[in-house]
């Protein structure tokens, strides 16, 4: 796999200043430490992103704001690391908006399948005015969005055979996220929706529990869950952001200094992240397709058209007025 020269250089930065940092045993007492929380893996462009947010903020901070990143689910899954947020046990996290329904409902308008007409489109909206309100909508939860990051868009993994059309869907059991609209999305679109954590979706592959999953070609790789599932279909149902999250009780306790380096850090972060996950994805379907995946690119128009049930439901709602103020989104 190839990375941008620009991380390749921050990463080696990043190693120099922690040992410049742990040489300092002077400053130990100014040294404000927030825990980051989230359930990809090390090879992951979401790790990596928040590797250079990590870099950034030690660096902008003079050393003095260290951000210890915990993947893999360690602490916890998204679920469970949002919750801890909420208490302050934990102080920043990466979770799929679709995660956040259950706490920020406006959150399941990203999860509307084929909201976004291309990339263009959605970055116009998430880093406009309408994102800013979402990122803020949770702040009464004790929870303040502070970016988004790349996700790409989902699509099918199936272990029996492929999904050229939402009919192959019928009979078949598809993991979904904890998430109300991605359940009721595979519901419309002809599958039965399983929720599956995230960390249990290997075995549960491999026991045949589900028949498969969706999710980007990232993920897809980095959880090697195409050793299992051999075909993928690219239909791109559903474009669903990645945000950053901090603790309100830990943005609170922060000066105005490290919130902006904070802010600062993590927005600077966005477009590292999104020059990484656009190279890894090329990568990582192609080294897939080599090791045994077939990937198809179905018609998407059928599973357009009965995406749009799920529209229906919810017109004259807030995720509707939401939906048409993306829509209109130059």
């Amino acid at each position: 796999m190839r990375f941008p020269r620009s991380f390749l250089y921050y990463s080696i930065i990043l190693l120099v200043s922690i040992f410049f940092f742990m040489g300092c045993g002077g400053n130990k007492s100014k040294i404000v430490t927030l825990r980051l929380s989230h359930g990809l893996n090390e090879n992951h462009p979401v790790h990596k992103g928040l590797l250079f947010m990590a870099h950034r903020a030690l660096e902008k901070s003079d050393s003095t704001l260290e951000i210890i990143i915990y993947p893999n689910e360690q602490l916890g899954n998204e679920k469970e690391s949002i919750e801890k947020l909420q208490f302050g046990s934990i102080d920043i996290t990466k979770v799929s908006t679709s995660a956040l329904e259950s706490f920020i409902p406006e959150m399941g308008v990203y999860a509307l399948p084929f909201l976004f007409r291309n990339s263009e489109h959605k970055w116009n909206v998430l880093l406009g005015p309408i994102g800013k309100e979402l990122l803020d909508a949770g702040i009464t939860k004790r929870l303040k969005g502070i970016a988004y990051y790349d996700a790409g868009a989902r699509s099918f993994y199936t272990t029996e055979k492929p999904i050229l059309h939402p009919d192959d869907l019928k009979g078949l059991k598809i993991r979904t996220q904890q998430s109300i609209m991605a359940i009721k999305m595979i519901d419309v679109l002809g599958g039965s929706a399983t929720p599956i954590s995230w960390g249990e979706l290997y075995t549960a592959l491999q026991q045949g529990v589900v028949d498969g999953a969706e999710n980007n070609p990232p993920s897809l790789f980095t959880a090697n869950h195409y050793e299992i599932s051999k075909h993928y279909s690219m239909d791109e149902h559903t474009v669903v952001p990645d945000v950053i999250l901090i603790s309100t009780i830990t943005w609170d306790k922060l000066s105005p200094q490290h919130r902006r380096i904070v802010q600062e850090a993590a927005d600077e972060s966005v477009a590292v992240q999104r020059e990484i996950w656009a190279e890894f994805v090329d990568d990582c379907v192609s080294t897939m397709q080599k090791k045994g995946l077939k990937v198809y690119k179905p018609d998407k128009q059928p599973f357009i058209d009965k995406g749009k049930e799920l529209w229906k439901e919810f017109d004259g709602t807030k995720i509707g007025e939401l939906a048409q103020r993306i829509l209109e989104v130059q």
